[in-house]
């Protein structure tokens, strides 16, 4: 019995060394896996905060694309604004041409009778001093005349 219990006491030995070893092991592995978990917990943590100030930026980047769509509804409405503005002045533009054209066309009619009427003036101003001489001249023989026949009645009647 002595050797059966001392058979079993060298089985328990061996038994515990393997289990000693296994518990080294199994103790490195749980400092491993510590070290492990330690890593991820501090590269998860980091990685939540990329993550968190993504999410702000992403949010500003938002509030940004509102911002800038709105802007641009403005602009487009502007756009509108002066394009009919631009269409409006484009037809005032194409009227006041037409008024141009027509004003034109009257100023060289009103230039042509100007003309016309300014070569009548001095033509009739020239008939006019022509008769004013001949006038003067028709006068200065009626005064000759008149003198000479007062001249003659003075004669008749002894004078």
């Amino acid at each position: 019995m002595r050797k059966v219990l001392e058979s079993r006491a060298q089985q328990d030995e061996e038994r515990m060394g393997k289990l000693e070893e296994e518990l080294k092991g199994a103790r490195n592995q749980a400092e491993d896996a510590d070290k492990k978990y330690d890593e991820v917990a501090k590269r998860l943590a980091q990685v939540e905060g990329e993550l968190e100030r993504a999410e702000e930026r992403a949010e500003v980047g938002e509030i940004k694309i509102v911002e800038l769509e709105e802007e641009l509804r403005v602009v487009a409405n502007n756009l509108k604004s002066l394009e009919v503005s631009e269409e409006k002045a484009n037809q005032r533009e194409a009227s006041y041409k037409e008024q141009i054209k027509t004003l034109s066309a009257k100023l060289k009619q009103a230039e042509a009778r100007a003309e016309f009427s300014e070569r009548s003036v001095l033509k009739l101003q020239t008939e006019v001093d022509r008769l004013e001489d001949e006038l003067v001249g028709e006068q200065e023989k009626y005064k000759a005349i008149t003198e000479e026949l007062e001249q003659t009645f003075a004669e008749m009647s002894g004078y």
